[in-house]
C-alpha cells in the first residue's frame, strides 16, 4: 500500500471482534463506525452507557446492520477493568486489541487506585487490559494489540523516583511521560511474543493532530491552536493511523503508524519512527516490571 491510504483501503472485517477503548468519541467513534461498515463484530469499551448507545445509535444510522456492544469499562480503575476483560473473555473470539482510550492534561487527578490519571488511564489502564485478553488474543493466530501513542512521546520521560506526582505535576509532562509509556510497552509486548514464538503481533500508532475532545482541558490554551485548526485532522482522519496498523496486511509487529503529511501532523498514513529511546529494552523492561507491581498483573504467553 503506499502512503495514500484511505478507509476504502480496510479489507471486510466480516467474522473479526475488535474491542476499541474509548469508543464513543473522537477517534475510538470514527474506527467504531470504520470497522463496523467493514462487518466487524466492534465492542465499545466506555465508562459511561448513555454515551456508548448515542455512539452505537449513530453508527447504526449509517450501517444499519453493525454489529455493536457496550463493555462497561473505566481505566480509571483496575476492578473496572478486571470485570470488563472478564466480559469479553465470554466472547466467542477476539481478533483486535485498540488501546485507544485516554486523558490529555487535566487538572492533578487521581485514579481509583491512587495513579496520577493520565499515567494511571493513559498506560497502566491499557497495560492492564491487555494481560486479563491476552490469554484469548493469542489463541487467535492472526490477533493485533494496536495502542495509541502520540507525537507528545518524543519528550517524555519515566519519572520513577515520583512516578504518581506526589511531589510534582506538570500536566504536559505527565501526559508526554504517558505516551512514551504507551510505545515502551508496545516494543516490550512485541518482545515477549516473539520469545514465546505466538503469532499475534503488538504494534502501535499515533493520530497526529487531531481536532476531538481529547484537548477538552487545554483550557485559554487552546486558543493557541485555532490558527492550526484548517491544518489538523478531524477525527476520521486522525483514526486512519489506527485503521492501517489494525488492518494493514503488511504491517508487523513494533510497526508504528502516523499521518503522512509534513511532520506526522495530519493527513493519510504511513509507517513512521518512534522516538530512538524507546528502542531500548532496559528501558522497556524497567517500565514493564514496575507495571507488573503497579497493576498486579502478570502477563501469560501460554
Amino acid at each position: 500500500m503506499s502512503d495514500r491510504y484511505t478507509e476504502n483501503d480496510v479489507p471486510n472485517q466480516t467474522g473479526k471482534t475488535v474491542l476499541i477503548t474509548g469508543a464513543n468519541t473522537g477517534i475510538g467513534f470514527e474506527a467504531a463506525r470504520a470497522f463496523s461498515a467493514k462487518g466487524a463484530r466492534v465492542l465499545l469499551g466506555c465508562r459511561d452507557e448513555s454515551r456508548a448507545v448515542s455512539a452505537i445509535n449513530a453508527i447504526k444510522a449509517l450501517t444499519p446492520e453493525a454489529d455493536l456492544s457496550w463493555i462497561a469499562l473505566d481505566l480509571a480503575s483496575l476492578d473496572s477493568v478486571a470485570k470488563a476483560g472478564q466480559r469479553v473473555l465470554e466472547e466467542p473470539r477476539l481478533d483486535l486489541l485498540i488501546n485507544n482510550a485516554g486523558v490529555m492534561v487535566p487538572p492533578k487527578t487521581t485514579t481509583t487506585d491512587g495513579f496520577e490519571l493520565q499515567f494511571g488511564v493513559n498506560h497502566l489502564g491499557h497495560f492492564a487490559l491487555t494481560a486479563h485478553l491476552l490469554p484469548m488474543l493469542i489463541r487467535n493466530e492472526d490477533a493485533r494489540i494496536v495502542t495509541v501513542s502520540s507525537l507528545a512521546h518524543k519528550g517524555g520521560v519515566i519519572d520513577y523516583a515520583d512516578l504518581q506526582a506526589e511531589v510534582s505535576y506538570s500536566r504536559m509532562k505527565r501526559y508526554q511521560m504517558s505516551k512514551y509509556a504507551n510505545l515502551l510497552f508496545t516494543l516490550g509486548l512485541h518482545r515477549r511474543l516473539v520469545a514465546a514464538n505466538s503469532p499475534s503481533i503488538a504494534l502501535a500508532c499515533h493520530p497526529g493532530g487531531s481536532n476531538t475532545e481529547l484537548g477538552r482541558h487545554l483550557g485559554p490554551l487552546k486558543y493557541l491552536f485555532l490558527p492550526l485548526e484548517f491544518l489538523m485532522n478531524s477525527s476520521a482522519e486522525g483514526a486512519l493511523p489506527t485503521l492501517r496498523a489494525a488492518t494493514d496486511p503488511d504491517a508487523r509487529g513494533a510497526d508504528y503508524y502516523g499521518p503522512a503529511g509534513f511532520g506526522e501532523f495530519s493527513r493519510s498514513a504511513k509507517k513512521v519512527l518512534m522516538d530512538e529511546r524507546v528502542y531500548d529494552p532496559e528501558a522497556g523492561d524497567r517500565l514493564w516490571e514496575a507495571s507488573e507491581v503497579l497493576t498486579g498483573q502478570r502477563y501469560h504467553f501460554d
